[in-house]
């Protein structure tokens, strides 16, 4: 029997179905568009399940109410996002999912790529006081 597919914290997942809290908020369940996802967090609960925390990827300038990491442009080439310019990981919201009962993630669908040991730092420090908040975490399970 072949292991399950699996993602670790600094992993490109090509295309997410990402629900804005916006969306959210507007009583919305599934994302519009896919997009690229970057995995902040990949950790094993006491349920031996694999929980995520997956910050947005946009092109898309960011809005005032929003907090973001540019990314640099070596990074956007390493990471695959040739088609930008500029992106930028959203960091001022995140989604949750669960990877083995995810509806909306499909670990096939995982670039291959992930961030630079030391973009990833800048990332998670900026992500930090985000995590775990109810009012910036969107679940899709």
């Amino acid at each position: 029997m072949a292991d399950a597919p699996k993602l670790s914290t600094g992993d490109i997942v090509s295309a997410y179905p990402y629900l804005w809290l916006w969306q959210r908020d507007r009583g919305e369940t599934d994302g519009r568009k896919e997009r690229p996802v970057c995995v902040a967090v990949a950790a094993k609960g006491p349920d031996a399940l694999t929980h995520l925390a997956l910050l947005a990827i946009t092109g898309t300038p960011p809005r005032d109410d929003q907090e973001v990491v540019e990314i640099p442009p070596l990074e956007i080439r390493r990471i695959g996002l040739k088609e930008h310019k500029q992106a930028w990981i959203v960091v001022s919201e995140y989604n949750y999912d669960v990877l083995e009962r995810s509806f909306s993630l499909d670990p096939s669908r995982r670039a291959g790529r992930r961030l630079s040991p030391g973009f990833l730092k800048v990332v998670l420090r900026a992500f930090r006081p985000t995590l775990g908040s109810a009012q910036t975490r969107v679940d899709r399970l």
